[in-house]
């Protein structure tokens, strides 16, 4: 079996149930025979470089999951080489679930999003929670210039599989900066059309062309 994201997920349940809906004959050609998934390519790092945030996924000792949104400035999530990835986690609510549940299992499942392309990557890693204190150089180069937030620890995420998952069913979505700088001036007749009529220069009475 080759070292991609079946190797994670096809559980015996998982099996069972991709038997019982006719999808397992396909899926077992992927799971025999599938490429490697777990070093980034160009392309995988080209996207993560472009996040703001992303959902990570962790399960507690007692069997319970949980999935919180890590945001920060574009570019908070540094790819430190092709298997791994790293982020300064900033002082939230305080209430450590997600560190307690890493610091227990080790593992955390990660999508990353990209709503206006409706592009999704899922990631599944095995994961370090570090004192920043006793990693002064890694502490360096996570932390986001600029952005004021107290960094309480660090996260590193070892990649050990990867996937690029279907847009169907993901909404596009835009942040103010992709609305400014990528909608808005692409888009600048259909933004004069939905003006109401009496702003419209020329239903104007000083735009008339009648003599006066």
């Amino acid at each position: 079996m080759n070292q991609n994201y079946t190797r994670y997920t096809f559980s015996n349940s998982v099996k069972k149930a991709q038997e019982k809906f006719g999808s397992r004959a396909a899926y077992q050609k992927v799971e025999l025979q599938g490429a490697d998934q777990f070093i980034l390519t160009a392309r995988e790092i080209s996207f993560i470089n472009g996040r703001d945030g992303f959902y990570m996924a962790t399960v507690g000792e007692n069997g319970w999951p949980y999935v919180q949104f890590r945001g920060g400035a574009k570019g908070f999530i540094r790819v430190l080489n092709h298997e791994t990835l790293g982020i300064a986690d900033f002082r939230g609510n305080m209430q450590y679930i997600t560190t307690g549940n890493i610091n227990a299992t080790g593992k955390a499942a990660l999508i990353l999003l990209d709503y206006p392309t409706r592009r999704r990557l899922k990631i599944w890693t095995e994961t370090e929670v570090l004192d920043p204190a006793r990693h002064v150089n890694l502490l360096e180069k996570l932390t986001v210039e600029g952005y004021d937030a107290v960094i309480e620890r660090l996260f590193v995420f070892h990649i050990k599989a990867f996937d690029w998952n279907c847009p169907q069913h993901i909404t596009p979505r835009y942040t103010l900066e992709e609305i400014k700088t990528d909608l808005l001036p692409n888009n600048l007749d259909i933004i004069k059309d939905c003006r109401p009529q009496h702003l419209k220069s020329d239903s104007h009475p000083n735009n008339s062309n009648e003599p006066k």
